[in-house]
C-alpha cells in the first residue's frame, strides 16, 4: 500500500447560510440532511434520464453533459434543489451513450467532479458514463451462487487478477485480464492445468480478488501498454466500477462490467465463490476525490477540524469517516451493488479497524440478508485515526461484532515470525515456547480455556493465515530465519505451516502460490513492482507438484472433515480435547463425531522438531491413518512414532 504523509488542504466548506447554519463537522448535519433514498446516481429509462446528488453544502449544481473523453461539454444543465440536501434533474430524453459530470458552487468555489455513484466510466474513470447494464450481462449470467452456509467451511484462495495468467507460460489467451482468468483448459509447462482450472483442482472454496474496483491512474493508467504499469490496487478512485486494465477494452465503458461478471460467472459456473477485496477506508487523493470536493469536510476524518488536518490511520493520507451517516449509507450501497449487480459472494475489508462498529455489524445483516452464506472478513488491526477507540472496528472489539471475521496476526507470526523482525522465527522454523500460542489459533481464536484464549467470541470470526499479499511469502521469510537450513527442509516448515492453518478451527485462508513455495525473490512490499515479482510462476508450480498435491490432500481433509470447521465455541470447547506431547510439537484429539463428522474421532500431530518423537495415544480405539502416513514411523493403538516436521492425522472411524 502507498504510504504517505499527512496532509492539510485548504477547502471551501461553503455558505453557512447555505445550511441553516450548521457546520459539516455538526453532529446535526446528520440529522438535518441524511438522505436514505434509493435514487443517488444515473437512473436510465427508455424516454428520459434522471440525476441525483448528495451537495447540501452546494448553492447551485449542475450536469455537464460530454459526447468524449476528451471533448469539450455539450450541455451544462441546471439542478433542482430537493429533499435531505440532494439536487435533482429528469431529462426527456435517453442519455444513453453520453458521458458526464456534476458542478456544484460551493462557497466561491465551483468543482466539477464524476458521479460518486457511478457504475460506467470513460477510460480512467474522470467522467460518469451513461449506459444501459442489462447489456453487461454475459452468456448465461444467473444469479444462482455454489452452495455455501457456514463461514467457518471457507478455505479461501486469495488473488490478483493479472499475476494469475500473466506469465508466458499460463497457457491462457487474454494473459493479465479478467477473461484470462476466466479460461478453462489452459495447460502449462509439463501440461500442468493452470489458471482457474488450476484453482479447481485445488480444493479451496473461494477466491478473493484483491482490488478490482477502479484505482487512481496514478498507480495504473488504463491507456498505457499492456505491462508497464502494476499496482495491487489499494488506492481507490471510483468504488462501484470495475478497473478498466484487466478489460480487453478500458475504453468502452461496458467491456470491463461484462468481463469482470463473466469472470464471476466463469467461477461459479467451476463451483468457486468469490470475495472482493473492498478498500473504503480512504481514498487514493482526498481532495481531488469525488466525495472530497462534493461535500468538503464531510467525508474524512480530521484531527483538527480548524485546521482541516486529516487523520491517517491507513498511512495513505486520509481516513474516510464511516461514523458519518452518508458515508455510511454510501460504503452499503456500494456493498450491495457489488453483491447484486455482480454476484459477488462475500467481501474482505482493508484495513477494517478504521471502520466503526456500527457500520460493519450493518454490512453484515445486509449480506446476510441477500445470502446467508456470504462471507465478510477484515484487516481489524489497531489504527491510530481520529475515532474513539472503543468504536472502531478493530480486533479489540470483535467480540461486538458477530460474524465479522479478524485476520489472526497472532497466529500468522507465531508461525511466521514477525513480519517485522525479518530474523524473528516462528514456531515451524525453530522459535521456542510457542506452543500455546498455537493453540490458541488451532482453536479458532476463541476463549477456549484461561490459558488458551486469543481475539474472538465464535470461530467464524478468526481468520487464519500464515501469509498474503502483504509482507515477505511464507518462503522468503524462511530463507531469512532460516537460511542455514537446506532448501527440503525449509519447504517441510512450510508444509507444516500450512497444515497448521488448513486443520484449525476458523476460517482458512490461503495465499495464491503458498501451496508451492511462492517466492517474491526477498522483497516485502511488491505494491508496484513488475510482473516478474508478482506473477504467478507457472514453471514454479511445474517443479513442485509434490508439494501442491500435499496441500490437495490437506484441504480434501479439512473439506471431507466437518470437525476442522465446526461452526460454534460450544462446539470446539465440547470436542476438541488437547492431548501431551514433548515440546514444539502439539497434538489434539477432536472427539465424538465432532461437528457432525463422519469420523467417531480424529488425531492430530503437528511436529516441529527436526527430528522424530514419539507420542502416547488416547485408548479410543483403533487409530488408522488418514492423512501423512508417509511420516509415520509406528503406528498401534495406544502409540505413534513419527519423522520430524512432519503432521499426522488419525482416525477411528466407528
Amino acid at each position: 500500500m502507498v504510504m504517505q504523509k499527512e496532509l492539510n488542504y485548504e477547502l471551501d466548506l461553503g455558505d453557512p447560510e447555505v445550511t441553516g447554519g450548521i457546520s459539516v463537522f455538526d453532529p446535526e448535519f446528520d440529522e438535518v440532511f441524511y438522505y436514505d433514498g434509493d435514487d443517488l446516481g444515473v437512473r436510465l429509462f427508455p424516454t428520459k434520464t434522471s440525476f441525483r446528488v448528495w451537495a447540501p453544502t452546494a448553492s447551485a449544481a449542475y450536469v455537464v453533459l460530454y459526447k468524449t473523453n476528451e471533448g469539450r461539454p455539450i450541455k451544462e444543465i441546471p439542478m433542482h434543489r430537493s429533499s435531505r440536501g440532494t439536487w435533482v434533474l429528469t431529462v426527456e430524453e435517453s442519455l444513453e451513450g453520453w458521458l458526464y459530470t456534476y458542478k456544484v458552487l460551493v462557497g466561491r468555489q465551483f468543482n466539477e467532479v464524476l458521479d460518486p455513484y457511478s457504475f460506467a466510466v470513460a477510460v480512467n474513470g474522470d467522467k460518469s458514463a451513461i449506459v444501459d447494464l442489462k447489456k453487461s450481462n454475459p452468456d448465461k449470467w444467473t444469479a444462482a451462487r455454489p452452495p455455501f452456509l457456514h463461514q467457518t467451511d471457507a478455505i479461501i484462495y486469495e488473488l490478483h487478477v493479472r499475476d494469475l495468467t500473466i506469465h508466458p507460460q499460463s497457457g491462457a489467451h487474454h494473459k493479465g485480464k479478467y477473461l484470462g482468468a476466466a479460461e478453462r483448459g489452459t495447460k502449462g509447462p509439463n501440461g500442468i492445468a493452470t489458471g482457474l482450472d488450476y484453482i479447481v483442482n485445488l480444493g479451496v472454496t473461494h477466491v478473493q480478488l484483491l482490488p478490482v474496483a477502479q484505482y487512481s491512474s496514478k498507480s495504473v493508467d488504463e491507456t498505457a501498454p499492456d505491462g508497464t504499469t502494476y499496482n495491487w490496487g489499494y488506492d481507490p478512485k471510483n468504488y462501484n466500477v470495475p478497473e478498466g486494465y484487466y478489460a480487453t477494452d478500458p475504453y468502452e465503458p461496458l467491456t470491463r462490467i461484462k468481463e469482470l461478471k463473466h469472470l464471476i460467472q466463469a467461477c461459479h459456473d467451476a463451483g468457486l465463490r468469490v470475495i472482493m477485496d473492498v478498500v473504503y477506508n480512504h481514498v487514493a487523493d482526498a481532495y481531488s476525490n469525488a466525495l472530497g470536493k462534493l461535500v468538503p469536510g464531510y467525508f474524512f476524518r480530521y484531527w483538527d477540524k480548524t485546521a482541516l488536518n486529516l487523520s491517517n490511520g491507513s498511512g495513505c493520507g486520509n481516513d474516510t469517516a464511516s461514523e458519518r451517516l452518508m458515508m455510511r449509507k454510501f460504503i452499503l450501497d456500494s456493498v450491495k451493488f457489488w453483491a447484486t449487480e455482480y454476484h459477488f459472494d462475500g467481501f474482505r475489508f482493508d484495513l477494517m479497524g478504521l471502520h466503526d462498529i456500527e457500520t460493519m455489524n450493518q454490512v453484515r445483516s445486509m449480506l446476510t440478508k441477500i445470502d446467508p452464506g456470504m462471507v465478510l472478513i477484515g484487516e481489524g488491526w489497531y489504527l491510530n485515526t481520529a475515532m474513539d477507540d472503543s468504536k472502531k472496528a478493530n480486533i479489540y472489539n470483535s467480540w461486538q461484532m458477530p460474524g465479522v471475521g479478524q485476520f489472526n496476526d497472532s497466529l500468522r507470526n507465531t508461525l511466521k515470525g514477525n513480519p517485522f523482525e525479518e530474523r524473528a522465527q516462528g514456531f515451524v522454523g525453530g522459535g521456542k515456547f510457542l506452543e500455546n500460542e498455537v493453540r490458541k489459533g488451532i482453536v479458532g481464536g476463541i476463549p477456549y480455556n484461561e490459558y488458551i484464549h486469543s481475539i474472538v467470541a465464535e470461530p467464524n470470526q478468526n481468520v487464519n493465515y500464515v501469509e498474503c499479499h502483504d509482507n515477505h511469502t511464507m518462503w522468503d521469510k524462511l530463507k531469512l530465519t532460516n537460511g542455514y537450513d537446506t532448501r527440503r527442509t525449509r519447504r517441510r516448515m512450510q508444509r507444516l505451516s500450512t497444515a497448521i492453518v488448513l486443520l484449525s478451527q476458523g476460517i482458512s485462508f490461503i495465499h495464491a502460490g503458498q501451496e508451492f513455495m511462492r517466492t517474491k525473490f526477498g522483497l516485502e512490499n511488491s505494491y508496484n513492482l513488475p510482473d516478474e515479482i508478482n506473477r504467478i510462476d507457472w514453471e514454479r508450480a511445474a517443479q513442485h507438484q509434490d508439494d501442491i498435491n500435499y496441500v490437495k490432500r490437506l484441504i480434501a481433509v479439512r473439506r471431507n472433515h466437518s470437525a476442522f470447521r465446526m461452526p460454534t465455541t460450544a462446539q470446539i470447547k465440547e470436542h476438541l480435547v488437547f492431548e501431551d506431547t514433548p515440546g514444539h510439537a502439539i497434538g489434539f484429539t477432536l472427539r465424538a463425531y465432532a461437528g457432525g463428522d463422519t469420523s467417531k474421532h480424529l488425531y492430530v500431530l503437528f511436529n516441529a522438531n527436526h527430528g522424530s518423537i514419539h507420542v502416547q495415544l488416547p485408548a479410543l480405539g483403533e487409530w488408522k491413518a488418514l492423512f501423512g502416513q508417509e511420516h509415520i514411523e509406528q503406528l498401534d493403538d495406544l502409540s505413534l512414532e513419527v519423522e520430524g516436521l512432519s503432521t499426522v492425522v488419525l482416525e477411528i472411524r466407528k
